[in-house]
């Protein structure tokens, strides 16, 4: 195991089922909203895959993985991103929280072994999608939005539901859309984010 991973995942046995292991990580790590909500939007993706013709087990997995590095402090994201060859723009160094996504194809690569790249995409641009998104990249963007992390029910719920029932590309325009609409109170607004937003808007 690598050593910048290991005082996050080296104290695991791991069994080799991934919702069981994701579940068990996260809720060592005192992190049970993330585990629910990662289980939630593995299960999206999966029924979004199946409805839309992508591989289901990679949607899954994708779900289950894509908020592992909440485990690792922002204090140490840009670090451990360089560790790794992972390039970081200026504006997710002021804004380490936004690194998740790309250690988590990390993680998911380093820990869990997934190889495939079109899932370690997926997971990699989940929170703010990118310019020529696959399929896959935003099935699991639009799982992670409709079964967001936050109290209560998305502003943007009923529109995106609507949307996702007759395609994915409007689903995600729905989504961009509103955080568009947002963007001049964003800490930080992603340059992926406004390539996808660019690149999809009608």
């Amino acid at each position: 195991m690598n050593k910048q991973l290991e005082p996050f995942f080296g104290n695991f046995s791991f069994s080799g089922e991934l919702n069981k292991d994701v579940t068990a990580v996260l809720t060592h790590h005192q992190l049970p909203k993330v585990a629910g909500h990662v289980s939630r939007v593995a299960q999206e993706a999966k029924r979004l895959a199946m409805q839309f013709g992508a591989d289901p087990a990679g949607a899954e997995t994708a779900g289950w993985l894509h908020d592992i590095s909440a485990v690792i402090p922002n204090k140490v994201r840009v670090e451990m991103c360089l560790e790794f060859g992972i390039p970081v723009l200026p504006g997710e160094a002021d804004f380490p929280m936004i690194l998740h996504q790309k250690l988590s194809a990390v993680v998911a690569r380093e820990i869990f072994g997934v190889t495939e790249t079109a899932i370690l995409s997926a997971i990699g641009c989940h929170t703010t999608l990118k310019a020529k998104a696959t399929l896959l990249d935003k099935i699991v963007f639009v799982a992670d939005k409709i079964k967001w992390d936050q109290p209560g029910e998305p502003p943007y719920l009923v529109e995106i539901e609507t949307a996702v029932s007759h395609s994915i590309d409007d689903a995600c325009r729905v989504y961009l859309a509103y955080l568009w609409q947002q963007r001049d109170s964003l800490r930080y607004i992603h340059p992926w984010f406004v390539a996808a937003y660019e690149e999809l808007a009608l």
